[in-house]
């Protein structure tokens, strides 16, 4: 395996990767999860593992305070943000229905009254994704129009009332953006609507002090997902469904049984999984490592660079086509033929890689900066890069 695997990987955990919102594991987060797995425990209950359970209730505590989030709210750990959304949309779902009276858990959806869904024609695919396993068929989700960053045109919001899930964006995938949570929460509150926050790496904007005001509001949410191997670093197969209420996820998660019951608090009744890996204890261990002050001197680290990688691409005649709010920087070249060739030439590089993607209908790059590993060196590599290729694709 390892003579023929390791020349196959990808140095996405390498500090000139700048594609996908992709952190390396920080090294500390890496031990702490082989240690787990050497430890070889069922961390579904405390019973499973005591060792586990009181990890990841300390994990909760620390990531509620450090993105000052609602401290009642239940913390699951589970594999993805597309499996954490999953379980905070089915939340939402069922405590709708409840409200009016239905008990979706044992009378199922069959007569059920409807949930309207409305999500950002930016939506990220995972949302998308997560809905149509719950049985939203996405031609039956409103999609409310957008503005030029990505952002829930306010104007344009449709109409919601009590039996209304609203989905929110904490970091456009493309340009970073947030939705304009200060004026929309109140307003689907006031309606009795749900509203679910997708921060896959946009909600640790929360815990740098020169990004919070991107997300203020947001707090008044009633769900938010997040993952750790974007920002916080950790290894894969590790995200965060974070709720409310508890009572309303433990109420679709819940999976006691004659043989194996537990709190309300057990991950197995908050999550996906029944057996299940403690997930949480490499968010644990980068939390306590880095702490309050580690983890916002790394979000703002990459905000300063990508604003410089912009700032000078912009000087060397690129089109940057955001504001750099965050972390993202989308380009283009001189036109769609020159963003292809300056895509494929940085690829076929050996040095730095970044992926395409599509904006507004037409080719474009993004590059994102989210490693730990990636020092401002890294960054005049790529820099260097692309002044190389220029913005016409023609030039290394």
């Amino acid at each position: 395996m390892d003579d023929l695997g390791s020349p196959a990987t990808v140095a996405s955990n390498g500090p000139n990767y700048f594609g996908f919102v992709i952190g390396a594991s920080l090294p500390v987060a890496a031990a702490a999860e082989r240690l787990a797995l050497a430890w070889d425990q069922c961390a579904s209950t405390e019973d499973g593992s005591p060792a586990a359970y009181a990890l990841e209730r300390q994990a909760s505590t620390w990531l509620l305070d450090i993105l000052d989030l609602p401290g009642q709210s239940a913390v699951a750990f589970g594999t993805s943000a597309t499996a954490c959304g999953l379980s905070c949309l089915a939340a939402a779902r069922a405590e709708l229905l409840a409200r009016q009276g239905w008990d979706v858990v044992n009378d199922g959806l069959a007569g059920a009254p409807e949930v309207r869904v409305i999500v950002a024609a930016s939506t990220h695919v995972t949302i998308r994704k997560a809905l149509q396993v719950l049985g939203f068929g996405w031609n039956w989700v409103i999609k409310a129009p957008v503005d030029d960053k990505g952002r829930i045109l306010l104007d344009e919001l449709p109409e919601m009332d009590a039996n209304t899930l609203l989905v929110l964006q904490a970091g456009e995938v493309n340009t970073g953006e947030f939705d304009h949570f200060f004026s929309i929460i109140p307003r689907a509150r006031a309606a009795g609507a749900w509203v679910h926050v997708d921060g896959a790496f946009g909600l640790w904007a929360r815990a740098a002090p020169v990004l919070q005001h991107l997300t203020t509001g947001i707090e008044g949410a009633d769900s938010w997902t997040t993952d750790g191997h974007k920002w916080l670093n950790t290894p894969y197969d590790g995200a965060m469904a974070i709720c409310r209420d508890p009572e309303a996820l433990a109420r679709v998660m819940n999976s006691d049984a004659a043989y194996s019951s537990a709190s309300a608090d057990a991950q197995k009744n908050l999550t996906l999984e029944f057996s299940r890996r403690a997930r949480g204890i490499p968010i644990w261990a980068a939390l306590r490592s880095l702490g309050r002050e580690g983890v916002a001197d790394l979000v703002t680290r990459h905000h300063h660079q990508a604003q410089r990688v912009a700032v000078e691409l912009q000087a060397a005649g690129f089109e940057v086509l955001n504001r750099v709010v965050l972390n993202q920087v989308l380009v283009r070249g001189t036109d769609d033929a020159a963003t292809q060739a300056i895509l494929t030439q940085a690829q076929h590089s050996g040095t730095s890689w970044f992926g395409g993607t599509v904006w507004q209908g037409r080719p474009a790059f993004r590059i994102s900066l989210s490693s730990f590993r990636t020092e401002d060196r890294h960054v005049d590599e790529l820099i260097a890069l692309l002044r190389r290729i220029g913005p016409s694709g023609e030039g290394a």
